[in-house]
């Protein structure tokens, strides 16, 4: 069993629980792709934050479109700015007040990209 969904199941988080099963799969995933050393603090609500703000992003820069009924996100086709992406998520988490660096938000981006990867959500080019 990943190591992040121990630490979830002895704590307990509500935000995880109402997650889909496929959503809390790549948030495992990204916790566990972050060494140790670079995790400090970071936790499963930091997490969703940053995935949440790249998506918002991706939908400021218009690669994505959300389906007004059911809520649904189509990812479109586009290059992705990713240090631009970096700075957007950095700042927004800075609004926030969370203490999440740029180096643990590079290695969330750089782990959900593999994931998407391996789960043939993304190609490798």
């Amino acid at each position: 069993m990943h190591h992040f969904l121990i630490h979830f199941m002895e704590n307990n988080s509500i935000e995880m629980a109402l997650l889909e099963p496929e959503e809390r799969e790549l948030v495992s995933y990204i916790y566990d792709a972050i060494p140790a050393s670079d995790r400090g603090e970071l936790t499963a609500d930091d997490i969703l934050l940053v995935l949440d703000l790249m998506d918002d992003y991706l939908e400021e820069q218009g690669l994505v479109r959300v389906d007004p009924e059911t809520e649904e996100m189509e990812y479109l086709d586009g290059e992705v700015d990713e240090t631009e992406q970096l700075q957007f998520v950095l700042k927004a988490m800075a609004d926030e007040h969370r203490s999440v660096t740029a180096v643990q938000i590079q290695l969330i981006q750089d782990a959900e990209l593999q994931y998407g990867i391996a789960h043939g959500y993304y190609s490798e080019e």
